[in-house]
């Protein structure tokens, strides 16, 4: 095999299949003269020159792997070790530079790395952690994992400007007023008894101040004491007197026995009873299984509904809802009573506000955060007065 391929290395192809052309010479001259014809010696006729001179029929490899040429400085990058060597640096027509102009010392006065790589860092790619040894006492930073969950505002499906409802036209039809009027009424009852809710928490907490600043010393929060009325005339009682509590006899040794013996048949007839139950949940087996399986099928399903309808209830938005410290807001309705409707565009009023809409539709939208309105803070410190006695100042 070896001899095989060595052949296919230089002819290109086995012996076996050459034609007998190229394998074979007749010599139809005589050796007279083949003597006389016969070249002188030459570094030709050498069998290293013959060796060198075959040609394969396998092409000859064309990239060879070469050491890495070290790279050369850049002028900048020797001037900058000049400046920091302190060494004297050839400028033009191989003057030497002054070294206390700007930039002359040995301070770097380039970008820096931090700005040349800045915005190639990402936050949420995982970072090998390097081992360290476990006699140095280092505090590792925890790796963020990014969470999987969706955010909302991929569910919320609200438009970006709501559409208004047919009431708040100014010729509306009378269904759809009427209809506008009652959702108005529904919202502001319900601000209504949120506002008396807390009304009562309120009165509650003062209810409870009151309470504190007139308890007794010694008495818990709360706690109310008649005041005693001495009658000297009603004799006491035995009611409330406390009887005391007679002190058990010894048992016989008769008693104690029994007691024991009762107690030794109670536990007997609890193990028997338990051993029974232990039969019988076995003959179960296969029932409790089955009954387990419904269950949790059942529970799956139940948490797949309920995450059905919260998504189905998040795509109206967050309207209500408490979102971190805040709640947000609903939108508003502007609505008129019949009396107030106008007849024509000319008499119409402008109402709303497109603003305060735009903003309270971001919110729902879980675009920007819930917040409340900051007000003004009143002066704590009064304000001093400074008369100025003009009458005594007189020239």
């Amino acid at each position: 095999m070896e001899s095989l391929r060595a052949e296919e290395r230089v002819i290109g192809s086995t012996l076996q299949k050459q034609p007998d052309d190229l394998l074979f010479v007749v010599d139809t001259k005589g050796d007279d003269r083949v003597r006389n014809s016969l070249p002188r010696f030459s570094k030709d006729r050498l069998m290293s020159s013959k060796i060198i001179s075959q040609r394969s029929a396998i092409p000859a490899v064309t990239s060879r792997a070469t050491k890495p040429s070290k790279r050369k400085l850049t002028q900048v990058e020797k001037d900058r070790l000049l400046r920091i060597a302190k060494k004297p640096r050839r400028g033009p027509f191989n003057a030497i530079m002054d070294p206390t102009e700007f930039g002359g010392g040995s301070a770097p006065i380039d970008v820096t790395h931090a700005v040349q790589n800045s915005g190639t860092h990402d936050l949420w790619t995982p970072v090998a952690e390097v081992a360290l040894a476990d006699v140095l006492d280092v505090t590792r930073k925890p790796t963020i994992k990014r969470p999987a969950t969706n955010h909302p505002r991929d569910v919320i499906d609200i438009p970006t400007v709501s559409i208004p409802h047919q009431g708040t036209s100014y010729n509306p039809l009378v269904h759809a007023h009427e209809e506008l009027v009652m959702e108005a009424y529904q919202a502001e009852k319900r601000r209504q008894d949120e506002a008396g809710r807390l009304a009562k928490y309120r009165k509650r907490i003062e209810a409870a101040q009151q309470s504190f600043a007139t308890a007794m010393d010694g008495m818990p929060l709360g706690m109310m004491v008649d005041k005693i009325t001495e009658d000297s005339d009603k004799p006491p009682t035995t009611d409330d007197m406390v009887v005391p509590n007679k002190p058990p006899q010894r048992k016989t040794k008769q008693q104690r026995a029994r007691i024991l013996r009762q107690k030794s048949e109670k536990q007997a007839l609890a193990e028997k009873a338990l051993r029974k139950r232990l039969l019988h949940s076995i003959n179960l087996a296969k029932c409790v299984k089955s009954e387990m399986e419904k269950t949790a099928q059942a529970r799956d399903q139940a948490r797949l509904a309920r995450q059905l309808a919260r998504r189905l209830k998040l795509r109206k938005g967050l309207a209500g809802k408490r979102v971190g410290k805040h709640k947000v807001p609903e939108s508003r309705i502007d609505v008129q009573i019949g009396e107030d409707l106008s007849e024509n565009l000319r008499t119409l009023k402008p109402e709303g506000n497109l603003f305060r809409d735009r903003f309270v539709n971001l919110q729902q939208r879980a675009l920007i955060e819930p917040r409340v309105p900051v007000l003004s803070t009143k002066r704590k410190a009064k304000l001093i007065l400074y008369e100025k006695h003009a009458y005594k100042r007189f020239e």
